[in-house]
């Protein structure tokens, strides 16, 4: 297969080289064959094959031929002597999806060479209802951006439209369904809110979804029942949309929560994935090998399991994360109305210093408040304490860290973000080396400037997949290069269906990275986390230039990218445009 490959891409180089000699042999000044060329670069296709050198043609928003082209021209052409040339980099789990409205460059992901974003754990930004548009634009505070979509496919044109740099997709979220039929409150769906449930997931599968995304350990979503989020998936699963969770422990019942993902992918038959699979909590590190057992025993039943990772040992969410989810219920209105309760506070400070509740707690996983650091808040008067730990400025504050818990959430108005140490280094090594492990962000896409400085994020959001090339692939050696690149590229695209992303080859869309494979690493600290990473020199998305020279060029070319539902019926077209864009050439 890679000798076929190799045969194939170099017949197009030869066929586009002749073409322009016998224009330039007749007399005449040959047009540019390619709208981009770039030249020289070491060619990793995505497919894990074995790298090569060649140069790659684009007319317009295709790759047109990869082989020798040095006789031809380009409009704009790259120099990528000794960098690495591969397909753009998939974020299979952003949570960019209001901070690519706010600055559509998505630069902290850019400048890492991520081309296509994907959003939906558990909550996307469609279908919405009147009440849910209300909460949105209460949530989004001074955020500025009209909300004149209902459902997603309708957010994700807004973006387009709008002009992002990114390519952007998503999931639909199984919470979103759940409050757009049930509200927040805590109870399983009727029969014929199910139907409803089930039919919402197949409109936003019609318009692009890639199937459907879960996020279990936090209310609502925590109240939704096995059999809801199976037959959610199977709705999907109509359209070969994929089942993606973020599970529903990862704590001390991993196994359980592993099993009940199998057990959907066992009823759809179509993928099913682990948003940033771990073991959390240092009780609990031992039973990830048994939860990679169950994985690889589905696998080899058939079922199409896989996972990913962010690659840290802290995770981040809310101190909604540390509370029980019944005091969620209802909503954050009613949530903050119970705290300020004083016999409700007193239960739940009760039920935090636990440590072992019945709830999935990030508190407990973390071990101790010298484990918790805060991140990110609403108001200006609390920005002091942002990269303190919660031990810190539980003793600024003369209260215990359980009471602190619930007096920033109170005085805050708002869920307050933390990152949580609570990972194994030697858990998180095991799964990189996992062929079915990809690579996420799990973070919004940033950029040191304007309000984004207001708060400071998980260093992830500017170094996930810099620190993957680069610690993990080149400093560490976990992986041999041409297969880390597959992990950021043909895996994701393939486990969302996507036919035409994640590869280089002839007729693929061209978005396209080069990137000193030397030089690429992180940069960000969770004491310093605005900081970009370094060695991608330029980055191509839909044909068009986005990252030049390591700088932004301005260029807005990112799009929707539509999910299997949609690109089955498009399947015949894509070929043949492809087809006709090596004609062109």
């Amino acid at each position: 297969m890679k000798s076929l490959r190799r045969v194939r891409q170099a017949f197009w180089g030869l066929v586009f080289a002749a073409l322009w000699r016998r224009v330039r042999d007749a007399g005449a000044v040959p047009p540019p064959a390619f709208s981009v060329l770039i030249r020289g670069g070491v060619i990793y296709d995505g497919t894990g094959a074995e790298p090569f050198e060649a140069d790659i043609g684009l007319v317009g928003d295709r790759i047109a031929a990869i082989g020798d082209l040095g006789w031809m021209r380009g409009r704009t052409e790259i120099d990528a002597s000794g960098f690495a040339v591969a397909p753009g980099f998939i974020n299979s789990l952003s949570w960019a999806t209001e901070s690519i409205i706010e600055d559509p460059t998505a630069e902290s992901d850019l400048r890492q060479g991520v081309t296509l974003e994907v959003f939906g754990e558990g909550l996307s930004m469609g279908p919405l209802n009147t009440e849910m548009r209300r909460e949105l634009r209460l949530r989004r505070g001074e955020s500025r951006y009209p909300i004149d979509w209902h459902s997603l496919g309708e957010y994700l044109e807004f973006l387009e439209k709008r002009g992002v740099v990114p390519n952007v997709s998503s999931l639909v979220g199984a919470t979103t369904v759940r409050i757009h039929e049930l509200g927040h409150s805590n109870r399983p769906p009727t029969s014929a809110e199910l139907v409803r449930m089930q039919s919402l997931v197949r409109a936003a599968m019609a318009e692009g979804a890639l199937g459907v995304g879960s996020s279990l350990i936090y209310a609502p979503a925590a109240f939704a029942g096995h059999d809801e989020l199976r037959a959610l998936a199977l709705a999907a699963a109509e359209y070969g949309g994929a089942y993606y969770s973020h599970v529903r422990s990862e704590s001390r019942h991993l196994l359980a929560a592993v099993d009940e993902l199998i057990d959907i992918a066992r009823a759809t038959r179509t993928h099913a994935e682990i948003w940033h699979f771990k073991a959390a909590g240092r009780d609990n590190w031992p039973l990830l090998a048994a939860a990679i057992d169950r994985i690889e025993a589905a696998r080899a039943e058939g079922l199409d399991v896989g996972a990913n990772v962010y690659p840290y040992l802290a995770g981040a969410s809310g101190f909604d994360a540390a509370m029980p989810p019944w005091v969620q219920e209802g909503g954050h209105a009613q949530w903050i109305d119970r705290l300020r309760d004083p016999v409700i506070r007193a239960q739940v400070i009760k039920e935090i210093e636990m440590m072992q509740p019945q709830w999935e707690s990030l508190y407990a996983a973390a071990g101790s408040a010298e484990n918790v650091r805060l991140l990110g808040f609403r108001h200006a008067a609390l920005q002091e304490y942002c990269g303190l730990t919660l031990a810190e400025v539980s003793k600024k504050r003369g209260r215990t860290p359980a009471e602190t818990i619930v007096d920033l959430v109170l005085e805050d108005d708002s869920r307050v973000h933390a990152a949580y140490f609570m990972m194994s280094e030697d858990n998180l090594r095991r799964l990189i080396t996992l062929p079915w492990v990809g690579i996420c962000s799990d973070e919004e896409a940033l950029a040191p400037r304007g309000a984004f400085l207001q708060h400071s994020p998980h260093p992830r959001a500017y170094g996930s997949f810099a620190r993957f090339l680069g610690h993990y692939v080149r400093d560490e050696g976990l992986l041999p290069l041409p297969e880390a690149i597959r992990r950021l590229t043909s895996l994701p695209a393939k486990n969302f269906g996507l036919v035409d992303r994640g590869v280089l080859r002839a007729g693929a869309s061209a978005d396209v990275v080069v990137f000193d494979p030397a030089q690429v690493r992180d940069l960000a600290t969770y004491a310093r986390p605005h900081q970009f990473a370094a060695g991608m020199r330029h980055v191509v998305i839909n044909g068009q230039l986005a990252l030049r020279d390591g700088s932004p060029t301005g260029a807005r070319p990112g799009r929707f990218v539509r999910g299997p539902g949609v690109q089955r019926n498009l399947s015949g077209l894509s070929t043949s445009t492809s087809t006709t864009h090596i004609t062109m050439a």
